[in-house]
Order: structure tokens, then C-alpha cells, then sequence
């Protein structure tokens, strides 16, 4: 419900939000402008006697004087029987130059309050104001739940390039967005008069008159005693009638002021709704508050981008709707398929699992998960692949799930499996997903195998679930599921470095850099000094596709593109046919692959320190942050592998980098040496210091197994405990990331 309520108003109203949102991006360098032309005198320097009778030392002829918001002073003048306006500068009374205001700035005015249509116009700015409100309230709504609370909404963002750079632009603008959206309203609310503005109290004209002679401005009391800051407008009396009088406007009301006397005549106060109206109308426009002009119009313009990402998304998981072939009823299948999904992507790996299912002859229904029904009178596996959303939520087309399942009468002899998918860098990691296995149990049905997690729509990870579920139901399950990958690009290896024979953890690091260039657009960047490698840091990943399988493997970069180098660091595993690809490579052979970002995991900026830890080849990635750590920020590395002498990764290099500072500590542990150790039991025993890291705001960053990652996990809950902290704490601070596999 709140992603339509933001996207439907978002895709019917973006030509005009986008418009009201350009064309007030214009307006807002008016005041901006106006200021920086406008010499403005102290409060208390200069009152408007004074003003008015520097005024006539060069303009004998003046009829008004007029103060703009921004401080620029106007007088309208006659002069041999023609008239004319001029700015001046208020300390001399001297004109500045003929004040001729913008046309394009006066037609962008009327085409922001109107769009040129008078009256009609207005009421669809109205409309537009109103649609910029509630997708600004939508919006944020959806992105504090999708960060986990209204108090995460300055977390780091992820998703794709599009839902990040929605998001972010949408986090910079939203306090200015709301406030050009409501005062919005409200003026467009005061032009059709349904609130007052406060204009219709103006004091009547005065009847008793001194009369006589007119005495020098400058010694009117009542111009005397308003300060020229708080003018507005000073009109003057016509100068061939005695009775007549100047008419004032200032900040505070208007009134008349006898021409002979000095006395304020007929003076009328603005009340609580004038107030109001001038004061909201001051924050819609920034007139009389540059600054926050500013800060609207670079609010503004986050729309443009904000409604072409927003459309792309929408387009994106419009595509990605769900279209499944051989979607048997509810009532006849053999295996019920329900999917909880966000953004549709859980979708392409149900249609995986439901094709696979149907080759194996199997009647598959696949359906959301808040389609359930009691009627599955034919089926003997319940499957759910659900992810979750932002702080252990249902996504959206399971957030009915729960209640249904209460309701509904299942069959006891269904047994049934979960798989969630969700971010590990989350501290909720598929939550959603054991919140439904736990319902699913405690309704009395019984577990076809125990709930599994995929971090970051792994398509390895869920095709070892799909050969566990397939041994479990008696078929041969080979789920290869291939998401739109990026276009691939062709590198070449030139450096092997080999480790780990002795301890039969047969390692390489492995150097590729672009292949021979092909193109002329290739030979020019080679030319200025390009490497023809691809934007990367370390700690991306990059995929490649061996031969003979259509899946992608991915591995973490140990280089960044400055490096020169695309560096990977690879175990060959029995059977691994990526693994044995790569091992047996030669020098100055090809590959094919792609670059997958993954900003959520590197070192944050700063000088606080970073704690590394790995195991295996997870140290590749933690290399490649110490090897860019030309600000010498503080480093600790703690590592694991097998043997010393056998299948220390990258020990040359660590070496150096304590030499040069790059590492500040190197704590490591081998397994095949003596009693062996693991790298969580360094963690443990260097307990006093890992307190000390954190205390001064240190970052963890983890690589490596899974295995390892949760005895990791354990061990630093237990460092942790005496400061009444814990890894999901971390998690919840952005301080504890993970790169698992």
C-alpha cells in the first residue's frame, strides 16, 4: 500500500512536480542574486526620514519608495513629464541604475504559480503541490522502513545504481521538499480563498487632517521612528493637495502620515493571519532569506533526478513481474511454490525452481505468499521463498501472510521448507523468513529440511539448496539460475603466485589486466594512461563465467583499477569447475568477466581504526584495503590459514606494509602447525585490545567462509559482552561488515 501510494502519484504527476520543481529552481537564485546587488544598512542605522530625504537630493520628484524582501530599494520617480524607475543605494540616495525587471524571470514566475493558464493553472499547481507532499511523506515512510526505523535514515544505502542514487537524492531533499510542498499548499489554499491571508484589514482613509504646508521629510516623527529595514512602501501625497498624505506600509502594518504634522494617522496593525501569510510566503519564496532560497532550489532540483530514477525503477520491476509457464492450479498440484518479494528479483529464482520442478514431472503452483488458500488438497511440499524487508518486515506481497496462515486449515501431512533471501550486512538477516518458519511449525506441519538463508541473491548458494531439497524429495534438482548479468569483458592473465601445495590448500593469487585493445577508443585511453580495466575498488567482486556453465562465480577483488591490476585470490576445491578453470589457465590466457560492486563493504573514511579479519582466501580483499592505505589509517589484521611455510597468503606483502605503517598489527593463526588455532581464538585471546578498538569507534570488516564468519561472530560477542555490546549492535551502527560465501 505505501509503495503505491508513492508511485502512483509519482508516475501521473512527474511532468508537473518536475516542472513546479525546475522552474522554482530558477526562482530561488532571485533573492540570492538581488541580495548580493543590495547594500543593506545595520538595524538601527537608518530610518526612513533619513532615506526619504537622501531620496530627495537626486530624485526631487519622487512619488514611492519601495523595499523588495531581498533589501533592494526602488524609487519611481517624474521628470520632465516622463517617468521612471531606479535603484539606489540607500546610504547616498544616489541612483545605481533603471530598475528593469527580468522578463524570462516574470514569465518563469507565472509559469511556477500558474503555468500560464491563470486561475485554471493555479488550481493545478495546487495539485502538483499536494502530489510533491504525499510523495515526499511516502517516500520517506518507505525508505525508514526499508533502513530499519525512522532513526537508521542516515545508514548507508544499497540496492542497485537506480534505487541507490532514488534514494540518496531523496534523503538530501525531503526536509526541503516538504517545507516548498506545504507552504505550497498553503498559499495555493489563500489565492482560492479558503484560509485568509489577512490582506482584507487595511486601515480607512483619514478623515481629520492637519492641512498647511508641507515640512521636510526628514522631520516627519512617524517616518522618524520606522527603521528602513522594516519599509516596505512609502507613497507620497500628491503635492499640489494639502490634505493629502503619505500612505506607509512597513513590516509590522500599514497607516497614513499627515505631510504637515509628522502624526501616524489611521494606523492598522497586522494581525496573526497577515503575519502568517507573509511569513509562510518568506520560506516558499526565500525572499528576504537567501540562504534558505538556496537550499529549496538544490532541494528542487534532487526532482528531475528523482522522477527519471523513480520511473526507470518502476519500468525495472514492472519487467520483473512474475511470468510463469506451467502454473498448474492450486487444487491439482503436487508442490505449492509461494514467494514473498519486494522489488520482484525472489521471483526469478522461484521461476528456477518451478521449471526445474516441472522437468522433473512435477504439477507445480507458484503464487505470492498472501494468495494463500486452505485448498492444496493435492499437495505434498509446501516451498517458500520469501525475502525481507527493512527491519525484519514482510515484503509486500507477503505482508498478509501471517494472518492468512491462522486462518487457513492446511493439510498436517504437508511438509514444507523455507528459504530466505536477504543482506548480511543487515542485522536482520532474513528474519522474515524465520518468523515464517516458526509460524509454519507451531500450525503442526513438519519440516521437509531446516530454513536456509541466501546472502545477496547468491545463485551459487541456492543451487546447493537445490541439490539438498532435490536429494530430500527424491529427484535431481540442478537450479541454474542466470539474473541479467552485465556485459562481460575480456582480461588476460599475466602473473600466477602460487601457495598452499604442502598443506593441500592448492592457492593462486592471480593478476589479470585488459586484453590487447582492440578498438581505436581502446588505443586512445591506452595512450593517456589508462589501464582498459573497468571502474573497481577493492573489496568489489568480479564474475566470471567458465566454460561450459551458464552461472557466474564471483570473487572478491584484492586491487583497485589505480592499481593497474585486476587481482583475485583463488583455492582450487575438488570439483570446482570455475576453480579448476582459473588454476589451469596459463600465463597470457583470457577470460571473460564483469565487475559487480559491493560499496557497503570497504573501510569507512576516517581515522578510526579497522579491524580485518579473515581466513583462507578472505584475505584478499583485506590486502587490497591495506595496500590503499596511503592515510596510514589504523589497521589490525587478524588472519587464519593452515601452515606457515606452506600457504601464507601474501606474507612479502603484509611484511612490507608493517614496515611502511600501511599495517598497524598483523595477528595470525595456522591450524596444520603444532596444537593448530584458528583465527577466532586470536580474536578471544586479544580480547583487551579488541575493546580497546571499539571503544575508540574501530570498524570490523570480515571475509571468508560462512563457518567462519559465525564462529567469528560468537567470539566477538563474547569480547563484546562486558561493554553490553554485540556483533547486531555493530551491525545496527554500520561498524561490523561482512563478505561471506
Amino acid at each position: 500500500m505505501l509503495r503505491r501510494l508513492h508511485s502512483l502519484p509519482g508516475l501521473f504527476a512527474a511532468l508537473l512536480v518536475m516542472l513546479l520543481a525546475i522552474s522554482g529552481a530558477v526562482l530561488s537564485l532571485n533573492p540570492a542574486l538581488e541580495r548580493l546587488d543590495s547594500p543593506v544598512p545595520a538595524a538601527g542605522q537608518l530610518n526612513v526620514a533619513e532615506l526619504a530625504g537622501r531620496v530627495a537630493q537626486f530624485y526631487p520628484n519622487a512619488e514611492q519608495i519601495q523595499r523588495t524582501p531581498s533589501g533592494s530599494v526602488i524609487v519611481y520617480y517624474s521628470q520632465d513629464g516622463d517617468t521612471g524607475i531606479d535603484r539606489i543605494d540607500p546610504a547616498s540616495g544616489k541612483g545605481i541604475g533603471a530598475y528593469a525587471p527580468s522578463e524570462f524571470a516574470g514569465w518563469v514566475k507565472d509559469l511556477h504559480r500558474s503555468l500560464l493558464l491563470d486561475t485554471t493553472g493555479r488550481a493545478i499547481a495546487g495539485i502538483g503541490a499536494l502530489a510533491m507532499l504525499l510523495l515526499s511523506l511516502s517516500g520517506a515512510a518507505m525508505l525508514a522502513k526499508r533502513l530499519g526505523g525512522w532513526r537508521q535514515l542516515l545508514r548507508p544505502l544499497r540496492g542497485s545504481f537506480n534505487q541507490r542514487w532514488h534514494a540518496e537524492a531523496g534523503r538530501f531533499a525531503l526536509l526541503g521538499l516538504l517545507l516548498s510542498s506545504l507552504t505550497a499548499l498553503y498559499l495555493s489554499a489563500a489565492t482560492f480563498g479558503l484560509v485568509s491571508d489577512g490582506t482584507q484589514s487595511e486601515p480607512d482613509f483619514p478623515t481629520a487632517v492637519a492641512g498647511g504646508r508641507a515640512a521636510p521629510v526628514t522631520s516627519l516623527k512617524a517616518l522618524q521612528a520606522v527603521d528602513m529595514n522594516d519599509l516596505r512602501e512609502l507613497v507620497y501625497p500628491n503635492p499640489q493637495d494639502p490634505n493629502d498624505v503619505f500612505t506607509l506600509s512597513t513590516a509590522q502594518g500599514d497607516g497614513f502620515v499627515d505631510q504637515a504634522s509628522g502624526a501616524l494617522l489611521s494606523y492598522q496593525a497586522h494581525d496573526a493571519r497577515r503575519r502568517t501569510y507573509e511569513f509562510i510566503y518568506q520560506l516558499h519564496t526565500g525572499e528576504g532569506l537567501w540562504w534558505l532560497g538556496l537550499i529549496l532550489g538544490a532541494s528542487a532540483l534532487c526532482v528531475p533526478l528523482m522522477s527519471i530514477s523513480g520511473a526507470v525503477i518502476w519500468w525495472q520491476r514492472r519487467q520483473a513481474k512474475p511470468r510463469i509457464a506451467h502454473n498448474s492450479p492450486a487444487q491439482t498440484a503436487d508442490t505449492v511454490i509461494l514467494v514473498g518479494s519486494e522489488n520482484n528479483s525472489t521471483w526469478g529464482f522461484a521461476r528456477t525452481l518451478h521449471s526445474a520442478l516441472v522437468a522433473a514431472g512435477q504439477r507445480v503452483h507458484s503464487a505470492p505468499m498472501n494468495q494463500l488458500t486452505r485448498d492444496y488438497r493435492n499437495a505434498r511440499q509446501l516451498l517458500v521463498l520469501t525475502a525481507t524487508y527493512g527491519d525484519g518486515d514482510a515484503p509486500a506481497s507477503a505482508n498478509q501472510f501471517l494472518g492468512l496462515l491462522n486462518k487457513a486449515s492446511l493439510d498436517q501431512n504437508l511438509k514444507f521448507a523455507v528459504l530466505g533471501f536477504g543482506d548480511r550486512q543487515f542485522p536482520q538477516f532474513c528474519q522474515f523468513a524465520r518468523h515464517t518458519e516458526a509460524a509454519l511449525l507451531e500450525r503442526g506441519l513438519t519440516q521437509l529440511q531446516e530454513l536456509d538463508c541466501i546472502d545477496r541473491q547468491s545463485a551459487q548458494e541456492f543451487a546447493r539448496w537445490g541439490k539438498t531439497l532435490g536429494a530430500r524429495l527424491g529427484v535431481e534438482l540442478n537450479l541454474l539460475h542466470t539474473p541479467r548479468q552485465p556485459a562481460t569483458r575480456q582480461l588476460q592473465l599475466i602473473e600466477r603466485v602460487e601457495y598452499g601445495e604442502q598443506a593441500d590448500a592448492l592457492t593462486c593469487v592471480l593478476r589479470f589486466k585488459a586484453s590487447p585493445a582492440h578498438t581505436a577508443t581502446e588505443r586512445v585511453l591506452r595512450r593517456f594512461g589508462s589501464s582498459g580495466l573497468p571502474r573497481f575498488e577493492a573489496g568489489d567482486l568480479v564474475g566470471i563465467v567458465p566454460p561450459g556453465s551458464p552461472l557466474p562465480r564471483l570473487y572478491s577483488l584484492a586491487s583497485s583499477r589505480r592499481d593497474g591490476v585486476l587481482e583475485i585470490c583463488v583455492r582450487k576445491h575438488a570439483q570446482g569447475l570455475c576453480s579448476g578453470y582459473l588454476h589451469d589457465l596459463p600465463v597470457g590466457g583470457c577470460i571473460e568477466g564483469f565487475i559487480q560492486h559491493n560499496p557497503d563493504f570497504r573501510p569507512a573514511s576516517g581515522k578510526a581504526p579497522v579491524i580485518l579479519i579473515g581466513a583462507g582466501t578472505g584475505i584478499g580483499p583485506l590486502a587490497g584495503f591495506i595496500r590503499n592505505n596511503s592515510e596510514r589509517q589504523p589497521m589490525h589484521l587478524y588472519w587464519g590459514g593452515r601452515n606457515p611455510d606452506s600457504d601464507f597468503l601474501y606474507e612479502p606483502e603484509l611484511n612490507d606494509y608493517l614496515a611502511d605503517q600501511r599495517l598497524t598489527a598483523l595477528q595470525t593463526a595456522f591450524s596444520r602447525v603444532n596444537n593448530g588455532s584458528y583465527v577466532q581464538e586470536r580474536i578471544l585471546g586479544d580480547a583487551l585490545q579488541m575493546r580497546r578498538l571499539i571503544e575508540t569507534g574501530a570498524q570490523v570488516l570480515v571475509c571468508g567462509s560462512r563457518d567462519m564468519a559465525k564462529s567469528v561472530m560468537l567470539a566477538l560477542d563474547v569480547v563484546l559482552a562486558p561493554m553490553n555490546l554485540s556483533v547486531v549492535t555493530l551491525k545496527s551502527q554500520g561498524r561490523y561488515r561482512e563478505d561471506v560465501y
